[in-house]
């Protein structure tokens, strides 16, 4: 019989990356502190877990998926910003910079709990005053690490990535099914869905 997946978040990308891997998953979003440290590895690696961790306890038998992205310059953590002001505030700091993403992905089953962190290199666009007032007056930042998001191709966000595109986004695919894997869920090679993943570097 399979083993049922849950997703511990109520991030529409993450939603959407997941269908890659499988067809079905039910959605049960974790509410836990995410309070971060100086350490974004460890604090990515440490929120996925607890996420997947705090969920499967509503979800015996199922193979849980926690996950959390913090963007970090080297001087601080960028989560998601508290409304337009903050939003403005973070990509005028990132903006033209290289930073890193860290996501970390968890799964909590009955096998136990196994996690992977996925770190990328990004540099943000030399976005203009007016770019970033337009963008962040569409709404789109205000639910992302950092204010910005990889996928916003039409902004664009991105001048540059060394990395994984999905862990950008927010759920490492390669390293995910792995993970899964070890909770016995068999799953679709990213590819299949996402042709950019056959050229990842975390393949």
């Amino acid at each position: 019989m399979p083993v049922p997946v849950v997703l511990a978040s109520a991030s529409p990308r993450r939603r959407e990356l997941l269908r890659a891997l499988l067809d079905d998953a039910t959605i049960d979003p974790a509410d836990i502190d995410e309070r971060t440290t100086d350490d974004p590895r460890a604090d990515a690696r440490r929120l996925a877990r607890e996420k997947a961790s705090a969920v499967a306890r509503r979800h015996p038998g199922a193979a849980v998926i926690g996950a959390d992205t913090i963007v970090h310059d080297g001087e601080r953590a960028y989560g998601k910003p508290a409304d337009k002001e903050e939003a403005v505030a973070m990509l005028r700091a990132l903006r033209g910079k290289r930073h890193l993403v860290v996501t970390g992905a968890a799964v909590v089953s009955a096998s136990g709990a196994a996690s992977e962190v996925s770190t990328s290199n990004v540099t943000l666009a030399e976005l203009d005053d007016h770019t970033v007032a337009a963008y962040v007056a569409s709404g789109r930042p205000l639910d992302k690490a950092g204010a910005y998001a990889i996928q916003d191709e039409d902004v664009p966000t991105v001048a540059d990535l060394d990395g994984c595109y999905c862990s950008v986004m927010g759920l490492p695919l390669w390293r995910l099914r792995a993970l899964l894997a070890t909770a016995g869920v068999v799953t679709r090679e990213p590819h299949e869905a996402l042709p950019r993943c056959a050229a990842c570097p975390e393949r």
